[in-house]
């Protein structure tokens, strides 16, 4: 939904004395990272057998996140996405397993969010200035938001049907910038159990994904950043084992109009950027696809209704709110899953 060069990471390992200690206990620790869907991914895990070929896990992974840009990538004209893009209406197009598995998941969190999380809102994004095009700082006129929103919607767009996507609106777009990130976390995590590796910690632009414990023995601790565009401090450290995460924020990606701001963070209900006071929502989930989704859901949402819908499906998930009160600054929320996972 936005220009994958904005993507910001949201999130910190944590992990003091680490490293250190892996010599001692005859398992070594392995790093990893490289650049991919414009933003930057790491992965540190622990090798127990010290035997595990560096150099071809590193291909591995590459390879593997590849294979997500030659599906999903908006930037690679013969992408899968993009040749749905370019698709007419009446059009279908079968598309691999994986891109399927994607986009029926995108489609179960758009039902369940009441149309909040929509993968075909890309023409309202470039609209207001934040997908493919920037922002000219001048101001979309009702008659602009109300076409643009005509060619979104997934259920008015897009038909799912036995590994193929039929294209129902000529001028529907797909972008899967809140999904596809924590798709390749998790298949990141694939490529690292089959060579055998139990404790890892992948993360890609912010999303991650964890498995085991980190060398101290201990769940790895991530840090969910404070929601503030001047300050790239840690909100608060929250230990995961078996578990993706991701976070989504409105205080990077914005710009102001005669005072008032504009976040990239737009409800594909209404056409316009959201108004309520929630800078952030983090989302623990079983794996980083999901967690992705849900935190551009709840976010979308806002504290009040996404609270309420994060507790009526048992999700974890942290919002991190603007007080209206200037002394109280932030004020954190969390769901019932959330606490009880954190305590």
């Amino acid at each position: 939904m936005s220009n994958p060069l904005l993507f910001s990471r949201r999130s910190f390992l944590v992990m003091p004395l680490a490293f250190a200690a892996a010599c001692k206990k005859g398992w070594s620790v392995l790093e990893l990272a490289g650049l991919t869907m414009g933003t930057g991914y790491k992965i540190v895990a622990i090798d127990h057998s010290q035997a595990v070929d560096q150099a071809a896990l590193q291909a591995d992974v590459d390879a593997a996140l590849a294979r997500v840009t030659a599906q999903m990538s908006n930037w690679d004209d013969a992408s899968e996405i993009s040749r749905f893009n370019a698709a007419s209406a009446g059009d279908s197009l079968t598309v691999s397993a994986e891109f399927y598995h994607v986009m029926q998941s995108a489609a179960d969190v758009n039902a369940a969010s009441d149309g909040r999380f929509d993968v075909t809102a890309g023409a309202l994004f470039d609209l207001w200035g934040f997908g493919t095009k920037h922002n000219t700082g001048s101001m979309p006129t009702d008659a602009q938001i109300a076409d643009a929103l005509g060619c979104c919607g997934q259920k008015q767009s897009i038909a799912l049907h036995n590994g193929a996507l039929g294209k129902l609106n000529d001028g529907a777009q797909i972008y899967l910038s809140s999904i596809a990130k924590g798709f390749g976390v998790d298949l990141v995590a694939k490529t690292m159990a089959a060579h055998g590796i139990t404790d890892y910690m992948v993360e890609i632009g912010g999303d991650l994904v964890t498995a085991g414990k980190n060398p101290e023995g201990q769940p790895w601790q991530i840090g969910i950043e404070t929601p503030q565009s001047f300050d790239r401090g840690v909100m608060q450290v929250v230990g995961l084992s078996n578990m993706g995460m991701a976070t989504s924020g409105d205080y990077r990606n914005f710009f102001e109009v005669d005072g008032q701001r504009y976040s990239h963070m737009i409800d594909p209900t209404t056409g316009r950027p959201v108004t309520h006071n929630t800078a952030s929502v983090t989302v623990l989930t079983d794996n980083a696809m999901l967690a992705d989704a849900w935190a551009t859901a709840l976010l979308v949402l806002g504290r009040d209704r996404g609270l309420a819908l994060a507790n009526e499906r048992g999700l974890a998930a942290l919002f991190i709110e603007r007080s209206a009160d200037a002394s109280k600054g932030l004020v954190p929320t969390a769901s019932d899953k959330f606490t009880s996972l954190t305590a």
